[in-house]
Order: structure tokens, then sequence, then C-alpha cells
């Protein structure tokens, strides 16, 4: 269940922002929504754009992160021209997405609210495809937007949205603070991985943040975080055991492999966006919720 008194809260300090934004421009507000694997990304997403849409008069649209993946060929191809980098053998990780999709559906944004006519195909994936390896949807099947339509808000959600690349420096040094530690563990993976392996996630990061995921292609930023990033590896296990009660979940196994190919991002990457501030000020706003074991909220405040 979606805390509704924290959705209330969010949106009070979103609408002033997505108000303002209204008056300056017809191009929709594009909200960020950056979530730990678990933590309920695509609900809040849903109860956002609801809320939005039917309690204040805002036409919501989402996207995900996961609608951007390489049609199943090219991912293969990665996975095979990298056999020995486990981060790319199966889509998640940076690198795995069409930068070039991104690219030309956030380049036509500015569009909507105009009368240019047209519209915008609306990406699509079915993960569900080549035995659950996941696939995209034929481009003929996906929803043709009006670009005359009204879109106030976009938003935008998915698992890696609002990390930023290391230096070449900063990820040796937290890899070789891995190696150092006694044992790897659920979270402390870095030493499993080739050093050359992260840079090569943290360069494909560094494109992405310059084609469609950097702080200037935001309006505002929400990011769903706890305090300890073992939940993840839980969250995920209560999830896949309700859905093996419809016989489709993952066993714990799979689940624990599946959230550790995840992790090193998370170990590279999370402590920056925690802790400072998504737009480098407070002009834009970036939102925290904290959520606990039971992904409960127990704080929302803006990161300073």
């Amino acid at each position: 269940m979606i805390d509704t008194k924290a959705i209330e809260t969010v949106l009070s300090i979103f609408l002033p922002l997505i108000h303002a934004h209204r008056q300056n421009t017809s191009k929709p507000f594009v909200l960020g929504l950056s979530g730990l694997q678990g933590s309920g990304k695509s609900t809040w997403a849903e109860a956002l754009s609801e809320a939005l849409t039917t309690q204040h008069n805002l036409k919501t649209r989402i996207l995900s992160l996961d609608d951007l993946y390489l049609d199943h060929a090219e991912l293969v191809a990665i996975r095979e021209a990298n056999p020995d980098n486990g981060l790319l053998q199966s889509r998640g990780q940076p690198g795995t997405h069409d930068e070039v999709l991104a690219k030309d559906f956030f380049s036509r944004l500015g569009e909507f609210n105009t009368d240019n006519g047209g519209s915008v195909a609306w990406p699509a994936y079915d993960k569900s495809l080549h035995s659950g390896q996941g696939g995209r949807v034929p481009v003929e099947k996906w929803e043709q937007v009006p670009l005359d339509q009204s879109l106030d808000v976009l938003i935008f959600e998915g698992w890696c949205l609002g990390f930023k690349p290391l230096t070449k420096e900063e990820t040796i040094q937290k890899w070789e603070q891995a190696k150092e530690s006694s044992t790897s563990s659920l979270t402390n993976t870095l030493a499993d991985h080739d050093i050359s392996h992260l840079h090569l996630i943290n360069s494909n990061l560094a494109r992405y943040c310059t084609s469609f995921t950097g702080p200037e292609h935001f309006d505002g930023f929400l990011h769903l975080s706890t305090d300890k990033l073992v939940h993840v590896y839980e969250w995920r296990l209560d999830q896949e055991k309700a859905l093996r009660r419809h016989k489709t979940g993952m066993s714990d196994e799979q689940v624990t492999r599946f959230v550790r190919g995840y992790m090193p991002a998370y170990e590279l990457f999370l402590e920056r966006l925690q802790g400072e501030n998504f737009f480098g000020s407070e002009e834009k706003k970036h939102v925290q919720v904290v959520l606990n074991r039971e992904r409960d909220v127990v704080e929302v405040k803006e990161v300073k």
C-alpha cells in the first residue's frame, strides 16, 4: 500500500515548481523518479500520476527506463562481446539501453502542447519475450501519442536515474577498499569484478548523463531510499514470493543472484545521490523518501 500522506507531502513540494514551469514553457515538467530494486518505483510512479491527473488536473504520463532497453539481439551481442564481464551478461546496467532512442524521445518533449501535429511513439519493452530474456515490443505496436494532446508532467522512473559517474581515481579507491575487506557480502561486491569492468559501467553512465539522465534533463527529482542497503534483497524476495504463488516468481537463490548484479552500481554511485542535491542547487527540488524494511515511509525530506 502506498502511503497517501507521503504522496501528498511529496506533491506539496513539487506542485509549486510544476505550476511555475507551466507559466514559462509548453514543454512538460520532467520528474525523475529513482529507487532501489523492490522499493516500489512503478507503484509510486502510478500513484503520483493518478494524483496529479485526477486531483490537480495535470495530465501526466510515465516512461520507464526499462522501456528503453536495447532489443534482444543487441543485448545478446553485448553479452557475447563481453564474455568475462558479469555485469553485462543480462540487461540492466548502463550500456544496455538504447541511447539513440532515449535522446530522440526526450528531444521531442518540447513539441507537446503545440499545434505542430504528428505524434510521438511511446517506447515499450516486454520482459517476457525470448524465454524471459526480454525484447522490444515491435515499433508498429507502440502507442502513438498525439503532440497536440495535453501533457503537463512526464514521470521518468528507473533504478539508476540520479547516479553520476565517478572519476577513475574514485572508482579505484572504492574497489580497493572492497578488496581490503575480509570477505565479500551481499552489499560488498565490488571486489568480485575486474576494475576494467567497473570502469566500463562508469563510462557508460557518464554517456547516459550527457544524453538523457543528467541533472539538466530533469525539472525535479524524487529518490526512494533506505537506511540499510540489504533491504534491497529483502524487498525483492518479498515480491518474488508473492509472484511464486502464481507460479511465475524466481527462487530465493535466483533473486539473490539477480539483485547482486545491481549491487556494484549501488556501491559505486548511491552514496553521492543519498548525500548530495542532484541538481547542485535548491532552485530545482531533490526530494528523498526514506523507507524501512516494510517499505513504510520513515521520512520525506528535501536534499539540500
